[in-house]
């Protein structure tokens, strides 16, 4: 018997491309906002019909509200719906973003390893911009962030 098959997605969010905003941000990114914003797009975009099929297997897997990757789960035969819905979110909350597809995987351990390597990356360039306004606890945040990507299984 063949395993249902997956497609994850690597995704950067950008919050308000037309501002810098550097340190202080207008929104933070949850699973939750995310969630909701994806699942309007898709409801938007292609009705009742495509929400309920999307929504069967896809899951918000991982969030970093520093770096502002995320993971997303959803089936192989509905990744192309999904993305296109993605795409088209043009805000979340009162915030306008956009989104930036960086890697798109079969498998969670490839994807895993491609957004911990995004993610010390990020998290290096936003210490080097932030400077002397780093908040407090963003390195111990940043930690936990890595120790769940660390974590993520199917």
């Amino acid at each position: 018997m063949v395993g249902f098959k997956n497609r994850y997605m690597v995704m950067e969010v950008f919050l308000d491309p037309n501002r810098d905003f550097s340190v202080d941000e207008p929104i933070i990114i949850t699973q939750f906002n995310l969630t909701k914003a994806i699942k309007d797009s898709i409801l938007t975009n292609f009705g009742e019909c495509g929400l309920a099929s999307s929504m069967n297997s896809f899951q918000v897997k991982y969030v970093n509200p520093v770096t502002k990757i995320c993971i997303f789960r959803t089936s192989r035969e509905d990744h192309q719906k999904v993305w296109a819905a993605i795409t088209l979110i043009k805000s979340i909350g009162n915030c306008p973003v956009v989104f930036n597809l960086l890697d798109l995987s079969g498998s969670i351990k490839a994807c895993k390893t491609a957004a911990l390597k995004i993610d010390e990356l990020k998290f290096e360039h936003y210490k080097l911009s932030a400077g002397e306004r780093l908040p407090a606890g963003a390195h111990q945040l940043m930690q936990n962030c890595l120790a769940k990507i660390k974590l993520l299984e199917h």
